[in-house]
Formats: structure tokens, sequence, C-alpha cells
């Protein structure tokens, strides 16, 4: 019985761990997203025009995106190398330090073209850093679970989303709260990206009290009895796992277009058209975010137990549809005005995205071995997440500029389509045993 409650114990502080860890990456992460509708085309792209400087500064947005591929490739590696753990911990600090960073530039006012180039450059590194991250996160929860609960732990992982939107969010209503809004546009901004410092302190202690998985232990053994040369020269985890995966990952990067295309409309681009169209103010806006992703968290960890007991596919597929369906009624519900109709149309968003993103984790870590899981896993959810989210606020501006906001609502139900059609082609996987590889 001791050892028992010891376990869950061990398993309770790792899903804790990780879910502070990725709670103060995404918000970093998504704290750009508002700043970058909000507050970064006047600090930095001031000279061009409003329609101008708001797509300049989301394009911004996109370099985070571009790059996280590129860090799921390098760390994937390292990952399936060194371990989950050690993998997790840089990449933590990796993004404490460029987020910190993004609060001591100096604007277009200062130093002219530089600003904003020195700024896409950090956002940049924090793209490789968010690339590196989710797949260590994950692992550490996911590998470490037991079976039968893989799906509820893995949601500590992911839960980290939309609690980062939430820091995020209160961070600038905190903020603006406390400062004149001349203070505000001019410096306040900044206290938000200071203090991401907090994100080297969390890595610290995963990297002084938390031990890597019994699942990549166990490969580490393997790997130390079979040490032959033929092992030595090996390929790469990333290159083998695509040479064995390519079906797969494909698959999971358009399971991914959905979550990620739906989930940065409403918690970026929404921002910058409610502010624009509906005339609802800043601070009203990121509180309605703010609700809506405060209720994701819970809903995420009720879709995560259910594909515990039922599977993955079957809710995945639920959600796909029924965000595809509520792209309709968002805008209308927005251009309503109506702070509580602006709170329903975000918040059914986001629990449609929690039916898929709570599952994500452990669906992921079921489809791949585990000498390539953090490659394969990596690599699926970051392609997915640059063809997915990379652009979305900026084709969805590009699109309501254009042609309408009508069909940015096409634009979201199309993306839900290709994820509904991804996870019929997936094998159903929550009977997996992950220490069989």
């Amino acid at each position: 019985m001791r050892s028992l409650d010891n376990s869950e114990s061990n398993m309770q502080k790792v899903a804790l761990t990780a879910l502070a860890g990725t709670s103060i990456e995404w918000y970093d992460f998504f704290l750009y997203g508002a700043a970058a509708a909000l507050i970064f085309p006047t600090a930095f792209f001031g000279e061009a025009t409003p329609s101008t400087a708001l797509i300049l500064s989301l394009l911004t947005f996109a370099a985070g995106f571009i790059a996280r591929p590129i860090g799921g490739i390098i760390f994937g590696h390292y990952g399936d190398r060194i371990g989950r753990k050690k993998t997790l911990v840089i990449a933590l600090i990796l993004m404490g330090v460029s987020s910190t960073l993004i609060g001591l530039l100096p604007t277009y006012a200062m130093i002219g073209v530089t600003a904003p180039i020195l700024l896409t450059s950090l956002r940049f590194i924090q793209g490789l850093a968010i690339g590196g991250q989710w797949g260590g996160a994950m692992l550490l929860v996911t590998e470490s679970a037991p079976s039968d609960k893989r799906g509820y732990y893995g949601a500590f992982a992911q839960a980290g989303a939309p609690i980062g939107v939430i820091l995020a969010n209160l961070a600038f209503i905190i903020t603006s709260s406390l400062v004149s809004e001349e203070s505000f546009y001019s410096w306040g901004w900044r206290i938000p990206f200071l203090a991401s410092a907090i994100l080297i302190g969390i890595s610290m202690y995963i990297q002084l009290n938390l031990e890597d998985t019994k699942a990549f232990q166990e490969l580490q053994q393997k790997r130390q009895i079979n040490d032959t040369k033929e092992n030595q020269i090996k390929q790469s985890p990333i290159l083998e796992a695509i040479r064995k995966y390519p079906n797969r990952i494909a698959l999971a990067a358009g399971a991914f277009l959905s979550i990620q295309v739906t989930f940065y409309i409403l918690i970026a681009f929404l921002l910058a058209y409610g502010v624009s169209s509906a005339e609802i103010s800043r601070d009203a806006m990121l509180a309605a975010v703010l609700i809506a992703s405060a209720i994701m968290v819970p809903s995420q960890f009720l879709f995560s137990s259910i594909s515990d007991r039922y599977g993955r596919k079957g809710i995945f597929m639920a959600g796909a549809i029924l965000t595809g369906l509520w792209a309709y009624a968002i805008f209308p519900l927005v251009d309503t005005g109506n702070f509580y109709l602006i709170v329903l149309a975000i918040t059914f968003g986001l629990i449609f995205v929690g039916m898929m993103y709570g599952p994500q984790a452990a669906f992921f870590t079921e489809l791949f071995t585990t000498e390539v899981r953090y490659s394969g896993a990596t690599l699926g959810y970051q392609f997915g997440a640059i063809l997915g989210g990379a652009f979305a606020p900026t084709i969805a501006a590009f699109l309501w500029n254009n042609f309408g906001i009508f069909w940015v609502s096409v634009y979201i139900s199309f993306a839900s389509l290709l994820t509904l059609l991804s996870v019929m082609a997936l094998t159903e996987t929550y009977k997996t045993n992950l220490n069989d590889s």
C-alpha cells in the first residue's frame, strides 16, 4: 500500500511539475500573440498603416511557428538520445531567456528597422524552445502514467496551453490596470515579458527533483546491453522515425490542423477583430478569452478521461465535427458586441478544441515506439503546428479584409474536415503498451 501511495504521489509530482513548466512556457508563447495583436503593430511597425502593421506584426508571430519543427527536430533527436528530462530543461531555459529579452527590446522609434528584426529573431528562438518543450513535457507525463490513466495524466501537459493563455491575458489586464494607457503602450507591456525569468527556476527544479521516465530508462538499459558497432552507427532518431512512420507523422500533423487553426484564431486574431469590428475594449476581449480558457482546462481533463475508457479516436473526431460547425456561430456572436455572447462564442470554440487537444498527448505518445517516440510525436505535432497555427491569424486577417469574415469560418471548418479525415485514417491506440519496443 505504501509503495502504491508513493507511486501515485510521484506521478502527481511529475504531472504538476509538467503542468507548471508548460503553463509558463505557453504563457510566454501566448503573451507574444496578445502583444502581436495589440502592442507590437504600433511599437515595432509604427510607420506602416494600421492594417499593414497588424499583418506584419502577426507575421512575426508566425516566425515562432516556422521555428517549431526545427526545434522539434533538434530536441527530438536529443530527447530520444539523452532523455526526456534533460531536453525539457534546456527548452524551458531557452524560452525563459528569449522571452525576458523581448521585454528589454528597444522599439522602432528607438533603433528603427533593427527593432522588428531583433523581435522576429527572439520570436524564432521562442519557437525553437516550444518545439522541444512539448515532446519533453508530454512524454515525461504519459510514459510515467498508469496505462489506464494515460489520457488523464497527459492532459496535465496539455492544460499548460489554456493556462498559459489565462496567465498571459491576466498579465496584460493587471498591468494595464495599474498604469495609464500611455504608460502601458510605452513601457508597461514589458513587465509580463520580464516575468518570464520564472521559467529558469522551474527548469532547475525539474533538473534536481525529477527522474527520467521508466520507458526511457528501460530503453537506455537495452542500448547498453546491445552496445554494438551496429547500434553506434545507427541513424538519428529523427531519420529513423521518418523511415519507420512516415504515414503516422503526416496523419498526426493532419490531426492537429483543426486544433491549431481554431485555437489561434480564437485567442489571437479575435482580439484584433473584436476591438476593431465590434468595438469591444481591449480588456473586455482579453477577459472573454481568459474566461473561455479557464473553462477549457477542466473540459480537457474530462475528455481525456473519457478517452481512457472508450478510446482516443471517437472523442477526437467528435471535437473536429463540432468545431467545424461552431465556426459559423463564432463571428455572428462576436458581432453583437454583447460581452456574454462573445464569451459564449469563444468558450464553446475552446471546449470543442479541448475534445481534441486533451487526449492528444496520449494519442500521439501511443502512435510511436520508445526509441523514436520523442522524435515521431514531436514531428507530427510541430508540422501540424506550422501548417495549422503559423499563419492562422494572418490568413484570418487577410480573408477578413479582402473577402469578409464569413470566409474565416469556412477556413476553420475546412481545417476541421482535414483533421477528421486524418484521425479516421489512424488506428485506435488507447490499449497500447508503451514498453513494447
